[in-house]
């Protein structure tokens, strides 16, 4: 028997009869695979939950905890979604770019982790203000983030990009790691404790997969090269899973991200960007927009050098995102409830009609 603590369950009540808990491991389209007391089950989703669940982020998705009828000569039965204490959100297009979007939905990836592994290389696609934002969806995941730069064995010194980093956000740790070597690799020990789940985010080529392996002691996900042009990669992992590593930590890897779409992170932004926003109690004026307005604070800073450039303006494009995505998300939550109540109205006007038709 599997005991579900070394998976991080934690049972806060019985469960109900006839159901067993489990942790969601891998999921590929609509097959699902939860590890429980009876070890790994192929499980799908009850047809009822299709029904009840109001949008995407009530699916399951890999580190989820959940209720299913379990069967033991064939697919397990997912019946409930236990309460998530963490989860990694990205806004999902529907395929569109951004500003052609017909619709914008709310895409869980990755849930009930401790850490947001942030991994990004040391080679010439090195990017702050991609880490920056990724910074602030993680803030906003309730994980703790880390930022992990691979690839050091590339360059004579990290110190400069990691100096980057933490002049970014001051108070994330940051470590430079060699997966190929091994250096750098001691510190994260700390992360990697029993029962803990973590979850590695970052583009293709940034060293994912390659991580993940000296993590396990093994190779569990092949390893692609990289363009030499421009230094990205090509995608290695093409569905989420969660690993459970030698020291009994857990890892969801999850396909690389070329965008990272930011959904419903204004607290995630308020912390990443919180000396930012402390300015804003010493404008003149409450409504000050920070651009021509006297006794602007922000303005000030910018001009004596105390709040950088760069900074306000990484501020002011991840805010401009989020309200579009929320402008957007808001419209259609509306409109498809607007339709939902035309449909219900059309419905009774027919059942009515047929009532009248048979008197």
């Amino acid at each position: 028997m599997i005991n579900l603590k070394q998976y991080g369950y934690i049972e806060t009540e019985p469960p109900t009869d006839g159901l067993i808990p489990g942790r969601v491991t891998e999921v590929q389209r609509d097959q699902y695979t939860v590890m429980t007391e009876h070890g790994e089950v192929a499980a799908v989703l009850k047809g009822t939950f299709h029904h009840n669940a109001q949008a995407r982020e009530d699916f399951p998705c890999v580190g989820d905890f959940v209720l299913l009828q379990y069967n033991d000569s064939g697919p397990s039965l997912i019946v409930q979604l236990l309460p998530r204490r963490t989860k990694f959100s990205r806004a999902d297009f529907s395929g569109h770019a951004p500003g052609y979007a017909k619709t914008i939905l709310e895409q869980v990836v990755a849930a009930n982790f401790d850490y947001v592994f942030i991994i990004t290389s040391l080679n010439q696609d090195f990017n702050v203000s991609r880490v920056v934002r990724y910074l602030t969806q993680a803030r906003q995941s309730g994980g703790q983030p880390v930022v992990i730069l691979t690839k050091a064995d590339l360059r004579e010194d990290s110190a400069a990009p990691v100096a980057e980093i933490r002049n970014a956000a001051p108070d994330v740790p940051v470590h430079a790691i060699s997966s190929l070597t091994g250096l750098g690799l001691d510190a994260l020990d700390q992360y990697l404790q029993p029962g803990k789940t973590l979850v590695l985010l970052g583009m293709s080529g940034v060293g994912k997969s390659s991580l993940l392996n000296a993590l396990m002691a093994q190779e569990v996900m092949s390893v692609k090269s990289i363009r030499e042009d421009d230094s990205r990669g090509r995608h290695t992992t093409t569905h989420r899973q969660l690993f459970m590593l030698p020291s009994g930590a857990m890892v969801i890897d999850t396909p690389g991200m070329r965008e990272l779409g930011l959904f419903g992170v204004d607290e995630g932004i308020s912390e990443v960007f919180a000396d930012v926003e402390d300015l804003f109690a010493h404008c003149r004026f409450s409504d000050c927009r920070h651009e021509t307005e006297p006794g602007c604070a922000v303005r000030a800073a910018l001009s004596d050098g105390s709040l950088p450039r760069e900074r306000w303006a990484r501020y002011a494009a991840q805010t401009r995102e989020n309200q579009f995505v929320e402008d957007k998300s808001s419209y259609m939550r509306e409109k498809q409830a607007f339709m939902k109540d035309i449909a219900q109205f059309s419905k009774q006007l027919k059942k009515n009609g047929r009532k009248m038709h048979g008197k």
